[in-house]
């Protein structure tokens, strides 16, 4: 198990009763080694004493921008830490840092960091269960940033529910399994297709479907930050992938994707195969637009080479290899049959009956599959949890 040795911590502290934990959390961090810079809203202040924290974390306690003595380089706080951690986080910090609303010291502090996040929620049954807040966790979720899980127990209103702050020890736990996971695939190759294949009809016209890539690149940039070397082929889609590190190809058409797919196989440790290919494509792509010229266009239409099957067949011993399936019925027996068939080692299930599942959606709802007849089933997740997800799983096996 990871220890937090050395590792510099941002702690923003926002106006929730909760905020009295924040003593023992201080404690704790420094206790595993790490250096701590509290960060505190005026409403927190109210709760706890910035003099107790600043003693505890032998730094001087920041609630402002600026102040008479000097001006707090909320920058140069992003940049010093190895993450930041919002605990306890209000209803209202949450809607600021998910909006971009920069009117204190911790929500510009967010703005500038390059670290991960962790938020730690703290509030009333109610509040917490309120769709705008679900959706202001889905979105800093959506960017990138770590939900620590509210408890469930005796709210400050009476009321017994979740939206209790995570306690200390689980806070400091979280970060100690999320640091033993950063170099889990560090030095392995993994290449990852994802977005859709557009077919050119004519000029104009092409042969696509909805895919965004929204999900292979959540996984390409998941993966670089567990250190591995990954390229991500990328078919037409507005993304790129947030880690400078991930190469990526951009490719156009099945053929153009299948290509770049097998080559970067060949060198690789791990395959992800999280892009909706075409299955077929025009016979001939005409050189010129076609024009309206009667009530019916008939399209003759040729099998585009399947991507997965091909790599399945090319999988050398110590390779991985995990695909996807998109399904609307008999999802399980459906992908199990396209796991066995494609030579997959794990196979990712999607069923378009999910609310909130499929294309261009930010969240997801997933079944792992593997070979061993083992099925994991998670809840819907944003994207960028659900990679994490995956790439647990693909970690275990290589």
């Amino acid at each position: 198990m990871a220890n937090l040795t050395g590792k510099k911590i941002l702690l923003g502290i926002t106006g929730s009763i909760a905020a009295y934990k924040a003593a023992f959390l201080v404690r704790l961090l420094i206790k595993a080694g790490a250096e701590v810079q509290v960060l505190m809203t005026k409403a927190g202040a109210g709760f706890i004493s910035p003099l107790t924290l600043s003693t505890l974390s032998k730094r001087p306690v920041y609630s402002d921008i600026s102040s008479e003595e000097s001006w707090n380089n909320h920058v140069e706080m992003g940049l010093w830490a190895d993450a930041m951690v919002v605990a306890p986080l209000t209803a209202a910090s949450l809607a600021k840092m998910a909006l971009g609303i920069s009117d204190n010291v911790i929500t510009a502090t967010y703005l500038s960091a390059r670290c991960p996040v962790f938020f730690a929620p703290a509030m009333d049954l109610d509040m917490w269960r309120h769709p705008s807040t679900r959706e202001n966790v889905r979105r800093l979720q959506a960017f990138g940033n770590h939900l620590i899980p509210v408890g469930h127990g005796e709210l400050a209103s009476g009321l017994v529910g979740e939206g209790r702050m995570a306690e200390p020890e689980e806070i400091v736990e979280h970060l100690r399994r999320f640091w033993a996971k950063a170099q889990s695939l560090a030095g392995r190759k993994i290449v990852i297709t994802a977005g859709p294949t557009y077919e050119p009809i004519d000029p104009v016209r092409f042969i696509g479907n909805r895919s965004s890539g929204k999900m292979g690149v959540a996984l390409a940039d998941a993966a670089a930050r567990r250190g591995a070397e990954v390229t991500l082929i990328l078919g037409p889609s507005g993304l790129s992938p947030r880690e400078d590190s991930v190469k990526l190809l951009r490719v156009q058409t099945a053929i153009e994707m299948h290509q770049a797919a097998r080559d970067a196989f060949q060198g690789a440790d791990i395959g992800i195969l999280a892009a909706a290919v075409a299955d077929y494509r025009p016979q001939e792509a005409a050189a010129q637009k076609i024009k309206k010229t009667g009530e019916t266009l008939h399209l003759e239409l040729v099998k585009n080479p399947d991507i997965a099957a091909n790599l399945g067949q090319e999988k050398k011993p110590g390779q991985l290899l995990v695909g996807f399936a998109l399904e609307t019925e008999n999802e399980l027996a459906n992908a199990r049959s396209k796991l066995e068939k494609k030579n997959f080692d794990l196979i990712v299930l999607n069923s378009l009956q999910d609310e909130g599942a499929g294309f261009n959606y930010d969240t997801n709802k997933i079944t792992i599959l593997g070979k061993d007849n083992k099925i994991r089933k998670f809840e819907l997740k944003s994207k960028t949890a659900v990679a994490g997800d995956i790439l647990d799983e693909v970690a275990a096996l290589s």
